[in-house]
């Protein structure tokens, strides 16, 4: 499930894992006060740069998002509606925007090199009843899953378009959703049969 890197290797694999997450971060902090469509268009077309140097496979993992279009549609123009169309764009960019570095970050980096990277930051909420384990897991997922899930759809999208060549229907959208969820309730299996909440009950029972 967790294999949909980026192949062949390219100049971004060989950046650190940690150098690549303190980048996403950086980048998506310094995005959130930018209020000019303009701006943000230009960041777009930048990491579609990214992209386009990395051949057929990073415009092919551009096409991946189209399921997510419709969606970034409506919470544009939920903004647009309410505080105008500049807003909405803007909304819509950097989240796009968001998405799009997210995604570079998880198909140049291996699961294995993020949870190495996060566990330690994880570590120091140890006191609190956190098990860095788990957690750095857990992000290391949501970075990995969008691309997934992206692919899941296309799939679901061509088969329904090569069996009828209609217009995608509501219960095919259902379906999805439905099978979201179910492999949710796998990841939370494989974490319980993996012994994650058990090795944070015996931190918690172990003397100081």
């Amino acid at each position: 499930m967790m294999t949909d890197g980026l192949a062949p290797q390219t100049w971004l694999h060989r950046v650190p894992a940690g150098v690549k997450l303190v980048g996403l971060a950086l980048l998506s902090v310094l995005l959130l006060p930018v209020g000019d469509w303009r701006i943000l268009a230009g960041v777009l077309a930048m990491i579609a740069m990214v992209y386009a140097g990395f051949g057929r496979v990073g415009i092919a993992r551009l096409k991946l998002l189209r399921p997510l279009l419709p969606l970034l549609v409506v919470v544009g123009g939920v903004q647009a509606a309410s505080a105008g169309w500049n807003a909405g764009a803007v909304v819509t960019m950097r989240l796009l925007a968001m998405l799009l570095l997210a995604d570079l970050v998880s198909m140049t980096t291996t699961m294995s090199a993020l949870m190495e990277v996060l566990a330690p930051v994880f570590r120091l909420l140890r006191p609190f009843g956190v098990n860095p384990r788990k957690m750095a897991l857990a992000v290391a997922l949501v970075l990995r899953f969008v691309p997934v899930l992206m692919a899941r759809w296309r799939a679901r999208e061509e088969a329904w378009k090569a069996r009828t060549h209609r217009r995608i229907p509501p219960r095919l959208v259902a379906a999805f959703v439905a099978d979201i969820l179910q492999l949710a309730d796998r990841v939370a299996e494989a974490l319980d049969a993996r012994g994650f909440d058990r090795s944070a009950a015996d931190h918690h029972s172990s003397p100081l």
